[in-house]
């Protein structure tokens, strides 16, 4: 029998392989906040790659952004090791009947 794993995948690690396979010249190191030696995507490099015309600093262009975005994005790219679990007295069915669920389409009661 397969154990199931129990938390999502590295997304971030995954986007990384990717993005060194498209760009290897793109990939360097650099020390993380302990000191370690970590490899990294040089972005100056990256934007060479990628494109004649780069925007850059306060040239206009349409952004969605929030204090603390750069760091929410590499937040949800990590892996997480939680599961959701039903708490059967707090469920709601469809019509708003307590105490329902559905699997399959078919309605269970308890």
């Amino acid at each position: 029998m397969d154990k199931l794993k129990m938390h999502t995948p590295d997304i971030a690690e995954e986007k990384f392989k990717k993005l060194a396979a498209l760009f290897p010249n793109a990939v360097t190191e650099t020390k993380n906040e302990n000191g370690e030696v970590v490899r990294a995507i040089d972005a100056d490099v990256l934007r060479q790659e990628i494109s004649s015309a780069v925007v850059e600093g306060t040239q206009e262009r349409y952004q969605f952004t929030w204090p603390d975005k750069k760091r929410s994005v590499v937040l949800a790219n990590q892996p997480i090791a939680k599961t959701l679990r039903l708490d059967r007295s707090k469920s709601v069915g469809r019509d708003g009947t307590q105490g329902c669920w559905f699997v399959n389409d078919v309605l269970h009661m308890f």
